[in-house]
């Protein structure tokens, strides 16, 4: 009897396991889309993503390169002051999107162009994503505000 117990325990323990691991691949498997890393232009320069890759690119929309198409198709270069990447967005912009302000893009990269599927752009006079400032800083190009 008492050996019985213990096959018995040691089955349920095992099958905890297998229904454990289980969930976690399954887990794994629904947020492998949902995970989006953050890119500076100087790292896509360095490192270019392949064209399936959907990543978040972030920086400064570089000023004299927005260019509104016919409809709503726009074309712009964001750059953290050390590379610039081309970006094409079909859709309405945020209202507080324009040249020299911050912004965060998700997409893939298309033969050298970023093809953004949402743009995101600061919310207010002083607010910019952390990534965007990080990126900024270690090419040396952003102020804090208040500091010109």
């Amino acid at each position: 009897m008492r050996g019985l117990k213990k096959q018995r325990r040691i089955q349920v323990i095992l099958l905890a396991t297998v229904c454990l691991f289980g969930a976690a691949a399954l887990i794994g498997y629904g947020l492998r889309d949902g995970i989006n890393f953050f890119r500076a232009p100087s790292d896509i320069a360095t490192a270019p993503p392949t064209p399936d890759e959907v990543f978040r690119i972030g920086g400064l929309v570089e000023q004299g390169t927005l260019v509104r198409g016919r409809g709503e198709t726009i074309t712009f270069n964001v750059t953290d002051g050390g590379a610039s990447v081309p970006v094409t967005y079909t859709g309405v912009l945020p209202d507080l999107f324009k040249e020299g302000e911050g912004m965060v893009a998700t997409g893939t990269m298309v033969d050298g162009v970023f093809r953004a599927t949402e743009i995101l752009a600061r919310h207010d006079e002083t607010y910019m994503p952390a990534e965007v400032i990080d990126a900024l800083q270690a090419q040396g190009v952003y102020q804090e505000p208040g500091h010109n």
